[in-house]
C-alpha cells in the first residue's frame, strides 16, 4: 500500500482532468480520476482518499449532490472535499458549504494556491487518520485486557469450586488486598497487576493432587512437601505469559515470611516483593477468621492479637499497624 497521500479528482471535463494531472503528477501524490459523480462516489468508497477535488458543474449529478452523498456515507463522510468551480457568487459558495465542502478553488485556479491548499489539507487529514488509528488500537487493547481479566477471573472461580472449603476466599482476599495496597499508596496500573496476582495466588494448586489438596485432616510432612510446590508451579505456568509477568509476585511469593522462614525461596524482609507482603497479611487474616469444616473462625480480638504477634516474624512490621487500623 502506497504511503503517498491519495487524491481523487472528480471532473467531467477531460481538459480539466489533464490539467490537474499535469500539475500534480510531479508532486508526491497518488492520483485517481472519475469522470462523473456516480463513478466518483464508488471510487471514494474503495480508495478512501486523503482529499477529493470535486468539480461543481457536472451533468446528472452535480458537485453539490456528490458532496451531500459523501457526507451522508459513514465510510467516507470525513474525507476533506475541495470544490473546484467557476461559480464565485455568494449563493454558490453557501450552497457548497451547506453540502459539506471544506474549501473552494475557483476556476481558473492558481496553480501555487492549489498546491499549498492540498499540502495543508492532506497533512491535516493524515494526522486525523493517525489519531483515529491510535484510538482504535487503544480500544482494541482495552478490549483485549478485559478479555484477559475475564479469563483470569474464570481460573480463580475454578480454583474456588475445586476446593469447597475455601469457596469465596479468592474474591474476599482480592478485594481486601486492593484496599490495603491503596492505603500503602499504590495506584494505577500497579493495582491492576496486584488484582490479577491476588486472583491467581493459588493457581499452582491446580497441580496438587486431590488426595493432598482436599485431605480433611492434617497433612503429613511428605504431603506438605507436595503442597509447598504450588508457588513454584504457578511461576512455571505463568512466567511465560508476558501479560502476567508483573502479577507474578503474589502467586510466587505470598508464602514467604519477613524473617526468612517461608517458602519456596526463603526470602527475607524487603527481598519479598511489596505486593506479596501486602497479600500475606490479608490471606492469613481471611484464613483464621473464616469458617472451616475442621475449626471455627477465630474471634476478632484473638485474630487481631495473632496478626500483631507476627509483626517482624511472618509479616512486614510496617504493614501490620496499617492493616489492623480498621479491624
Amino acid at each position: 500500500m502506497s504511503t503517498k497521500p491519495q487524491i481523487l479528482i472528480i471532473d467531467d471535463e477531460p481538459i480539466a482532468l489533464d490539467a490537474l494531472e499535469g500539475l500534480l503528477s510531479g508532486e508526491s501524490y497518488d492520483l485517481h480520476f472519475a469522470e462523473n459523480g456516480f463513478d466518483g462516489l464508488l471510487k471514494a468508497t474503495s480508495i478512501q482518499p486523503d482529499v477529493i477535488l470535486l468539480d461543481v458543474m457536472m451533468p446528472k449529478m452535480d458537485g453539490f449532490e456528490v458532496c451531500r452523498r459523501i457526507r451522508a456515507n459513514p465510510d467516507i463522510q470525513t474525507i476533506p472535499i475541495l470544490l473546484i468551480t467557476a461559480l464565485d457568487d455568494r449563493d454558490s459558495l453557501l450552497s457548497g458549504l451547506r453540502a459539506g465542502a471544506d474549501d473552494f478553488i475557483t476556476k481558473p485556479f492558481d496553480s501555487l494556491e492549489l498546491l499549498v491548499r492540498l499540502q495543508g489539507v492532506t497533512r491535516l487529514n493524515r494526522f486525523r487518520r493517525i489519531a483515529e488509528q491510535r484510538a482504535q488500537i487503544e480500544k482494541m487493547h482495552a478490549e483485549l485486557l478485559r478479555s484477559y481479566d475475564k479469563t483470569i477471573e474464570g481460573w480463580s472461580e475454578a480454583l474456588d469450586l475445586r476446593d469447597k472449603e475455601t469457596e469465596g476466599h479468592t474474591q474476599r482476599v482480592t478485594t481486601r488486598t486492593l484496599e490495603l495496597a491503596q492505603k500503602v499508596g499504590i495506584r494505577g496500573e500497579s493495582l491492576d497487576h496486584i488484582r490479577r496476582g491476588a486472583l491467581l495466588h493459588d493457581v499452582g494448586k491446580l497441580g496438587i493432587p486431590d488426595a493432598v489438596l482436599l485431605k480433611p485432616g492434617r497433612l503429613t510432612e511428605e504431603e506438605w512437601v507436595i503442597m509447598r510446590t504450588h508457588p513454584v508451579l504457578a511461576y512455571k505456568w505463568l512466567s511465560g505469559i508476558d501479560f502476567l509477568a508483573p502479577a507474578l509476585d503474589i502467586p510466587y511469593c505470598h508464602h514467604e515470611r519477613w524473617d526468612g522462614s517461608g517458602y519456596p525461596r526463603g526470602l527475607k524482609g524487603e527481598e519479598i516483593p511489596l505486593a506479596a507482603r501486602i497479600f500475606a497479611l490479608v490471606d492469613v487474616w481471611d484464613a483464621i477468621t473464616s469458617e472451616r469444616p475442621y475449626r471455627h473462625p477465630m474471634p476478632r480480638l484473638e485474630a487481631i492479637e495473632a496478626i500483631a504477634s507476627q509483626a517482624g516474624k511472618h509479616f512486614d512490621p510496617s504493614l501490620v499497624g496499617l492493616f489492623l487500623e480498621d479491624k
